[in-house]
């Protein structure tokens, strides 16, 4: 699975994990995650975050 992380803060969104405090369930591939997600440390848009690991 890969790893995207915030561009701004370096925040990190891990496929495998996902992020339930956000309501995004563990192996949520990026491509499924909202498009209005927002990163919950600094507010930075989805498009912001970068892939940092390639599966």
């Amino acid at each position: 699975m890969s790893a995207y992380q915030c561009g701004a803060c370096y925040y990190p969104y891990e496929e495998e994990f996902g992020l339930p405090d956000e309501g995004i369930a563990p192996n949520t591939r990026w491509k499924d995650v909202p498009e209005n997600f927002i990163c919950p440390e600094c507010g930075t848009p989805k498009s912001g975050f970068i892939n940092w690991i390639k599966d």
